[in-house]
């Protein structure tokens, strides 16, 4: 016998938890068709040159990486960022400029396994290439609100940042040349803590700068006065401090600038941003680290090509996302796996069973058909572990009457001698209550 093992890091679906994450993809699938957002696909096979190029250092690590049966050297997916750049570039020449897109497919990295962090997961990307503007910049972080809000989640915070107003900071120190290892220490403050992070900066660039770089990072009580804080801290007014004014006052504008909060230690690891970045974090269950993240990455798409595509975008880690859900009490575990259950109480109406449920879901029901004739308890017991709201319950009698039984399971009532029709309605009656 072969044990049926799993790897570390990698899970299971079972049915209740992939409904969940299936209906969390429609909500967003529909949320960013209604921003006139289109859907893309890429392979979970790389070439290591083309997916490596611009990763980072840490990220290189955590790639899954083998030399297949023709001896080439292949990658897995990490993000569907990079994978993205190599696709616009290469079909350019097909898609029209700005181009926005989404995309939900499964990546994988082999980093250190933790609460809501996996090896295998799935990510929810959505960027709009060929572009650098404030109106793009502001889309990305509007769709992440209206997704968000559309999932049901209420209390969020989306910390925004520039990593051009930080180089420019840097510069005025005089240690941009150190930028990547600054960047990537600032990135791990949550994890480490400041006083860590304080140390291993002065190791790098000396105590002064460590301190002042600390200062940078720190908030003010409002998004203007940090927006001032880091103005005066990098030099003064520029076209990256005007942008973050442009976009504030069109979050003020819609109302919804309370939900984001400028936070210069958002800096985000990777290399490959270039302007505006940003991080969503759950406001009931922060311990999960940010659920949203992503920003401007102008220069990403010039490995591939010579033709100049500034993008945008964003990643919604939708395992995360879940399980930070399931611990603030929001996730949906009663969902249900089908809407009617036809119980199978005479192995001779077999076919009028199944005519039944060709007309259910003609209807827009879906209907499960019970598969063996055995006694109504196990039935019944079975569409409770389905949380099946409504059963079908047509013997010989019903059948010569052309009527059936509709029975609410929940509360266990009753509604007999329908037409098919008439039941079609009552079943829509209870679904929608």
């Amino acid at each position: 016998m072969i044990e049926p093992k799993i790897l570390k890091g990698f899970r299971d679906s079972l049915p209740a938890e992939e409904t969940e994450k299936k209906r969390l993809f429609s909500i967003l699938e529909r949320t960013f068709t209604s921003f006139g957002f289109v859907p893309i696909d890429t392979p979970v096979l790389e070439y290591t040159e083309v997916l490596l190029g611009k990763g980072g250092g840490e990220t290189d690590k955590q790639v899954y990486r083998f030399t297949d049966n023709g001896k080439r050297d292949i990658s897995m997916r990490f993000d569907l960022t990079v994978p993205f750049a190599r696709f616009v570039s290469a079909n350019l020449d097909k898609l029209t400029v700005p181009f926005k897109r989404f995309h939900i497919a499964k990546v994988w990295r082999g980093e250190n396994t933790q609460k809501g962090r996996y090896r295998e997961f799935y990510q929810c990307d959505f960027d709009i290439v060929g572009v650098d503007t404030a109106a793009a910049d502001l889309e990305i972080l509007t769709m992440i609100y209206t997704s968000l809000k559309n999932i049901g989640v209420e209390n969020f915070k989306i910390h925004l940042s520039s990593r051009l107003v930080f180089n420019r900071f840097l510069e005025t120190l005089g240690i941009k040349d150190k930028l990547v290892d600054i960047l990537r220490l600032v990135d791990k403050l949550a994890k480490i803590g400041k006083d860590e992070v304080s140390r291993q900066l002065a190791e790098i660039t000396g105590d002064e700068n460590a301190a002042k770089i600390l200062d940078y990072i720190s908030m003010e009580d409002t998004f203007d006065r940090t927006l001032e804080k880091i103005t005066s801290l990098a030099g003064g007014e520029a076209e990256d401090t005007a942008r973050l004014h442009t976009l504030k006052a069109a979050l003020d504008s819609n109302g919804i600038s309370d939900c984001f909060v400028l936070d210069p230690s958002i800096t985000r690891g990777l290399d490959y941003y270039t302007g505006l970045v940003y991080e969503t974090f759950l406001d009931d269950a922060p311990e999960f680290g940010s659920v949203c993240s992503g920003g401007r990455y102008n220069d990403l798409a010039s490995l591939y090509t010579k033709t100049k595509l500034p993008g945008v975008g964003a990643s919604i880690g939708i395992d995360r996302l879940i399980s930070a859900l399931e611990a603030i009490g929001r996730k949906n575990s009663d969902v249900s796996l089908c809407d009617t259950i036809i119980f199978n109480i005479d192995e001779s109406l077999l076919g009028y069973y199944t005519k039944i449920g060709f007309l259910l879901r003609e209807n827009g029901i879906s209907c499960d058909i019970y598969s063996e004739t055995k006694k109504l308890n196990k039935q019944f017991g079975y569409a409770e572990k389905k949380n099946i709201p409504v059963g079908i319950i047509c013997g010989s009698e019903e059948f010569q009457s052309g009527t059936i039984t509709v029975k609410n399971l929940a509360t266990r009532e009753n509604f007999e001698k329908l037409t098919l029709e008439e039941g079609i309605e009552k079943i829509k009656s209870i679904l929608k209550r």
